[in-house]
C-alpha cells in the first residue's frame, strides 16, 4: 500500500526541521545531535510508580540502566530492554517515554540497558554488555523486586538484534531462562542480502546506505557476517528459544530479514507471532502519537507480554 498519510506527516515534519540523515555526520557529532532530536519530551513522560537509576557492572567497567516499575505488592515480571539506534546512536532518554508506557500498560518492570556504543566499542562489546545486564538482573531479581522466573528481552532495530542474540546466548548457556522475546523491526542479517534491502534502499529515515554505515561501525573488526552473534538469522538452530513476537514495517530495508527470522523460528518449533505493518517505515514504534500503527503496535506488544509473562 502507499505510505500512510500519517507517515507522510512525520516525514514532512522532519523535512521542515532539516533533519540530517543518520550517516551524514561522524558518530561523535551525530550522537548528541540525534539523541537530543529524538529524546522523549517532558509532556510524554508518563508517571510511573518507580523509576530508578542503576549501574550494572560489565567487563572493563560499568553501564547505566534505568528501572521502571508499576506499583505492586508482589514480584513483577521483568522486560530487559535494549534500545535501537544502529549500535551507534540513541540512549535511555530517547526510549524513556516508550519504557514508561510499556511498564504501565503491561504491568511489568522494565530494565532499560544503556550498552556501550560503536565505533568506540564495536562488536562484540555491546552484545556482551546486554548479556551481562540480563545475567545481573536475574541474579539481583529480589533486590529489584522482580520475579527471576518471569524474564523477557525486548528491543527495536539494533536493539532487536541484541535481544535476539541475547536469547540465543541464554539458550546455549543454559540460562538465564526467558519466557519471551519481543523483536521490533530487528536487524538480524549482517550480510544485507535480503530482497527488501534493495527494494527499500531509499526508504525514509533508514535506507540501505544508512544500514551499511551502521553495520560498518558495529562490525568494525570485520567479523564473519554469518556469525550468529552478529546475524541471529544464521544461527545453526533456532529451536529451544522463547516465544517471539516479530514486527516488521513495509517500507523498511530490514523487513524481509525480520520475516525470515520469524519463519526460521517457526520452522524450528519456536512459537512465533509475525506481524507486518503496511504503509509505515522504520522507526514507527516511537511515532505512536502521530502514526496509528505505532499505537497498535504497542497494544500488540502489551497483549503478547501479558499472555507470556502473566
Amino acid at each position: 500500500m502507499p505510505l500512510s498519510a500519517e507517515s507522510q506527516v512525520v516525514l514532512n515534519m522532519l523535512a521542515e526541521q532539516g533533519v540530517r540523515p543518520f550517516d551524514a555526520l561522524p558518530p561523535a557529532e551525530g550522537r548528541p545531535y540525534f539523541n537530543a532530536l529524538f529524546a522523549t519530551r517532558p509532556e510524554d513522560q508518563e508517571a510511573v510508580a518507580r523509576v530508578e537509576a542503576l549501574t550494572i557492572p560489565v567487563a572493563g567497567g560499568a553501564i547505566p540502566a534505568r528501572l521502571y516499575a508499576p506499583a505492586s505488592t508482589t514480584a513483577l515480571p521483568l522486560l530487559v530492554h535494549y534500545h535501537g539506534g544502529g549500535w551507534v546512536y540513541m540512549n535511555l532518554d530517547v526510549h524513556d517515554g516508550y519504557c514508561r508506557m510499556l511498564a504501565n500498560r503491561s504491568g511489568c518492570a522494565v530494565l532499560a540497558v544503556e550498552y556501550r556504543k560503536a565505533p568506540e566499542f564495536p562488536f562484540p562489546v555491546p552484545l556482551e554488555d546486554c548479556q551481562a545486564a540480563l545475567t545481573w538482573a536475574h541474579e539481583h531479581a529480589a533486590a529489584l523486586g522482580v520475579d527471576a522466573a518471569r524474564l523477557a528481552v525486548i528491543g527495536d532495530s539494533a536493539g532487536g538484534n541484541l535481544a535476539a542474540a541475547v536469547a540465543l546466548a541464554a539458550r546455549d548457556a543454559g540460562g538465564p531462562p526467558l519466557r519471551a522475546q519481543i523483536l521490533t523491526y530487528p536487524a538480524v542479517d549482517a550480510t544485507m542480502n535480503q530482497p527488501s534491502m534493495a527494494e527499500n534502499a531509499c526508504a525514509p529515515l533508514l535506507g540501505q546506505a544508512q544500514m551499511d554505515w551502521f553495520w560498518c561501525h558495529y562490525n568494525a573488526h570485520g567479523h564473519d557476517a554469518l556469525d550468529p552473534r552478529l546475524s541471529p538469522l544464521h544461527a545453526a538452530s533456532h529451536a529451544g528459544l522463547p516465544p517471539a513476537l516479530v514486527v516488521t514495517a513495509e517500507y523498511d530495508p530490514l523487513r524481509d530479514e525480520g520475516e525470515a527470522y520469524a519463519a526460521k523460528l517457526a520452522a524450528a518449533g519456536t512459537p512465533v507471532e509475525s506481524v507486518r505493518y503496511d504503509g509505515v517505515f522504520h522507526g514507527f514504534m516511537l511515532m505512536h502519537k502521530v502514526v496509528p500503527e505505532g499505537a497498535r503496535l504497542l497494544e500488540r506488544q502489551v497483549d503478547f507480554i501479558r499472555r507470556h509473562l502473566a
